[in-house]
C-alpha cells in the first residue's frame, strides 16, 4: 500500500465530531497555517440536536489552546460557568451528608502521608477539607479566579460546565475558519475495498466523499465501526447498571437557585443518580437510573421531587445509552470517537474527555503513510482501552463503597460479582495501605487475575489493561476511598484517645482565609467579567417552593 494519509474524513458532528475536527487543524495544520492534512466533516442536518448541560475535566484546557479558543469567547459563546470540583451527596447513606472531588489539593512536602493519617485519626473533619481548599471554596460559592484580570495567590485547577450544543457550534466555527471543510448531508452508503478499508462514503446531496483515514462520530449509531466494519461491542452492565437517564432544563427566570454553583452536583437516588450542572441561564439536571430497578414513571417522579416546586407535567426526556466500549477504537483505516466508540456513565465528567483522549492520541499518533495504519492502530486502541478501563474501576469504585441498603439497586451494587476483579485487587491492598504512586506502575496485585481473550488479532494487544492513572492518580482515589469513609467502621472500634484529632494543612486554611476574603461569589464573577444577567434580583415563579438542595 504504502500510500500518503493526506484526507480525513469524519462522519457526524456533534461534540465528538467538532472536538476532532478542531483539534486535529489544530495539532496538524496549525489552525490552517501549515496545512498538512485535508480534514471534512460530513453530518446530517436532520438529526434531532439535543441541548444537554455538560461538565468537563482541566483536560479541557489543553484542548481550548490547540484548537485556538479565547477563554472568555468560547464561555460567551456557550453558556459555561466554572467547575472546581464535584459534590457526592446521599452516596454513603441516604442522610443528606455529601463530599467533595475537587482538582486542587495541597501536599505537606515530597513525602505525602496526609491520606494515611487521616484513615487512623478520629476522622472529624471531612478529609479533602484537610487537603484541599478547593473543596469550602467550592462550598462558599467563589470564582476560582478575581476580577479584572487580578491574580489570586494560589492557582486553582478548574474546568467548564457548558451547553454541549453551542460547545459544539463554537469548535465548528473555529474549524470551518481554519479550513476544515463542513458538508450538510446524509451518509447513505458506506464503500469498501475488499480487503475491508473504507474508501468513500456516499451521501444523500452530492458525490461520494472519498478519504484515506475515517472516523467514526455517529453516535451509538455507530456507522462505521459497528454497521460497516462491524467491530465487537464489550458490555460493562455486569458492573454498571445504570442504562438511561430522564433530562430536564431549569432556566433561571423561573428557577434561580441564589446562586451559581462552581461544582457539579451527583446525588444518589433510589436506582442511580442525579447530576446538577449550572450554565449562565439554566440548571440542566438529569436522572441517571437502571431500568430494571425502577420505572420510567418513577423515576421522572424522583427527578421531579429533587427540583421541587414544578407541576408534574414539567417537559422531560428519556435518553437510552449502553455502557462498555468497542474491542477496538480503531481497525484498518477507521476510528471511533465519543458514542460509536464506547460509553461510560457521566459520573466523573468523563465523556467529553474521552473524546479530547481519542484526539489527542490520533494527533500524536497520526500515521504518515498506510503502510503505518496497523502499528498506530495497536497503540491506540491500546491506549484508548486502558483508558475505558480505568474509567470502570474509578465509577464502579463509587458504587460499591456504599452502605445503602434503602433499595435493591444499591444492595446490589455492592455485591462481589459486581465489581471488577481489578478493584477487588486494589481495595483488598488499600485495606493493608493507603494508596501511593506506586499502585499505578503496574496490576499486580496479589491474587489479581485478568482474562482479556483477544489472541490472533493485530490491532489489540492481548495483555491485561494497566490502570496508569492517567486520569485518576492516587490522590483521587483517597478523595473517594475517605469520601466514602473506606475503612471508618474498622478504625471507629479504636480507643479515641489512641487516634489523634484530624488537622487541615496550614496551608489549606491559609489559602481558605484569602479566598474568602479576595475571591468573589461565582455568579458575581460571571457577571462582571461575561455579562451573566442578574438573575438573583428576578421575581420568583408562583407557588416557587425552595428546592431542597438549598
Amino acid at each position: 500500500m504504502n500510500n500518503e494519509i493526506k484526507k480525513v474524513v469524519i462522519v457526524g458532528g456533534g461534540s465528538a465530531g467538532w472536538i476532532t475536527a478542531a483539534y486535529l487543524n489544530g495539532a496538524l495544520n496549525q489552525r490552517g497555517a501549515d496545512p498538512q492534512i485535508d480534514v471534512t466533516l460530513v453530518e446530517s442536518p436532520d438529526v434531532p440536536r439535543i441541548s444537554v448541560g455538560e461538565a468537563t475535566v482541566p483536560s479541557i484546557s489543553h484542548t481550548l489552546e490547540v484548537v485556538g479558543a479565547d477563554e472568555t469567547e468560547f464561555m460567551k459563546a456557550t453558556d459555561a460557568t466554572f467547575k472546581q470540583s464535584i459534590k457526592y451527596v446521599n452516596w454513603l447513606e441516604k442522610d443528606g451528608t455529601g463530599y467533595h472531588h475537587p482538582f486542587s489539593r495541597a501536599t505537606p512536602g515530597p513525602i505525602d502521608f496526609t491520606g494515611r493519617r487521616w484513615m487512623e485519626s478520629q476522622r472529624d473533619i471531612p478529609y479533602m477539607e484537610t487537603v484541599s481548599a478547593q473543596a469550602v471554596i467550592s462550598e462558599i460559592d467563589r470564582a476560582p479566579k478575581m476580577l479584572q484580570g487580578q491574580r489570586f495567590e494560589r492557582n486553582l485547577k478548574y474546568a467548564y460546565h457548558f451547553d454541549a450544543q453551542l460547545f459544539a457550534d463554537y469548535l465548528r466555527d473555529l474549524a470551518v475558519d481554519g479550513g476544515v471543510e463542513h458538508i450538510l448531508a446524509n451518509v447513505t452508503k458506506v464503500n469498501q475495498s475488499e480487503a475491508g478499508y473504507i474508501q468513500s462514503v456516499s451521501q444523500d446531496r452530492g458525490d461520494d466523499i472519498e478519504g484515506d483515514l475515517f472516523i467514526d462520530c455517529t453516535g451509538f449509531k455507530s456507522i462505521l465501526m459497528e454497521k460497516a466494519m462491524d467491530v465487537p461491542f464489550d458490555d460493562f452492565s455486569q458492573w454498571l447498571f445504570c442504562d438511561q437517564a430522564i433530562v430536564a432544563n431549569f432556566p433561571y427566570e423561573d428557577f434561580f437557585p441564589g446562586t451559581v454553583r462552581p461544582y457539579t452536583t451527583c446525588t444518589a437516588q433510589s436506582a442511580g443518580w442525579i447530576w446538577d450542572t449550572p450554565t449562565m441561564t439554566r440548571r440542566a439536571i438529569g436522572y441517571v437510573h437502571s431500568s430494571k430497578y425502577v420505572d420510567p414513571d418513577e423515576a421522572r417522579n424522583e427527578l421531579l421531587a429533587y427540583q421541587g416546586g414544578i407541576s408534574e407535567d414539567y417537559e422531560t426526556r428519556l435518553i437510552r445509552f449502553k455502557v462498555g466500549q468497542r474491542q477496538k477504537a480503531w481497525t484498518k483505516n477507521c476510528l471511533a470517537v465519543g458514542l460509536s466508540g464506547g460509553f461510560i456513565e457521566p459520573l466523573e465528567s468523563t465523556g467529553i474527555y474521552l473524546c479530547e483522549l481519542a484526539a489527542v492520541t490520533l494527533a500524536e499518533l497520526f500515521p504518515k503513510t498506510t503502510d503505518q495504519l496497523q502499528t498506530m492502530a495497536f497503540r491506540f486502541n491500546r491506549i484508548i482501552s486502558n483508558r475505558y478501563y480505568e474509567i470502570l474501576d474509578f465509577i464502579n469504585m463509587h458504587y460499591c463503597l456504599s452502605r445503602r441498603t434503602d433499595s435493591e439497586f444499591w444492595r446490589d451494587v455492592q455485591k462481589d460479582e459486581h465489581i471488577t476483579d481489578r478493584l477487588q485487587a486494589k481495595l483488598a491492598f488499600w485495606r493493608e495501605k493507603a494508596p501511593t504512586r506506586a499502585d499505578f506502575e503496574d496490576q499486580a496485585f496479589m491474587g489479581f487475575e485478568f482474562h482479556f481473550d483477544r489472541s490472533g488479532d493485530p490491532e489489540i494487544d492481548p495483555r491485561p489493561p494497566t490502570d496508569s492513572a492517567g486520569l485518576w492518580d492516587h490522590q483521587s482515589y483517597e478523595a473517594i476511598l475517605w469520601g466514602m469513609d473506606f475503612r471508618g467502621p474498622e478504625f471507629a472500634t479504636k480507643p479515641g484517645d489512641a487516634r489523634q484529632k484530624a488537622r487541615a494543612l496550614p496551608f489549606v486554611l491559609k489559602t481558605i482565609q484569602s479566598a474568602s476574603q479576595q475571591l468573589p461569589p461565582h455568579h458575581i464573577w460571571l457577571h462582571k467579567e461575561l455579562g451573566m444577567k442578574p438573575w438573583e434580583t428576578g421575581p420568583r415563579p408562583a407557588g416557587w417552593i425552595k428546592p431542597p438542595y438549598l
